[in-house]
């Protein structure tokens, strides 16, 4: 009989690693929480741009002709889109008109104010070490749609006029 080991039964030689490396003498340490300050640049960096624009916005009066282009499709057909007067809102969201800037075009006031809030959500969210993640289902994109065109049908018709800038 031989006494020679089956090929089976034969141990299988060990991996040989990498030069320079050396494995892990246990489970991996978990990540270095990240810092306050660096999870917060995000939402601040967004701030700082809003910010930014809605300076502008209210330095650069949009009521004043020749300072920002006029509105292609205002200019092509002579129908008001859903955001025209939303620089005019924005000026005197800025300048603390709220009822200058509900008459400019209201539909934007009230997207700053659901924008502050997403804004709000995200920073206390970030703070807290957790990700933003916000899911909309399909049927809630059709109903924006759906408002923002009856937004535009609507102050296009006489009986609208006072959603018309």
């Amino acid at each position: 009989m031989d006494a020679s080991p089956s090929p089976a039964a034969a141990p299988e030689p060990a991996p040989v690693p990498a030069p320079g490396y050396a494995p892990a003498p246990g489970p991996m340490p978990p990540p270095a929480p990240v810092p306050l300050f660096r999870r917060l640049a995000g939402p601040l960096g967004v701030m700082a741009a809003v910010a930014g624009a809605f300076a502008y916005v209210a330095t650069v009066d949009p009521n004043e002709p020749g300072h920002y282009p006029v509105c292609p499709m205002l200019r092509f057909t002579g129908v008001l889109c859903p955001g025209c007067g939303g620089l005019r809102s924005a000026h005197a969201f800025a300048h603390g008109d709220l009822a200058t800037a509900l008459g400019a075009n209201a539909l934007a006031v009230i997207g700053y104010g659901v924008l502050a809030v997403v804004w709000l959500l995200w920073v206390v969210r970030v703070s807290r070490g957790r990700t933003l993640r916000i899911g909309i289902a399909p049927a809630y994109w059709w109903g924006i749609g759906a408002v923002l065109l009856v937004f535009s049908v609507v102050r296009n018709l006489p009986f609208g006029s006072a959603l018309a800038p």
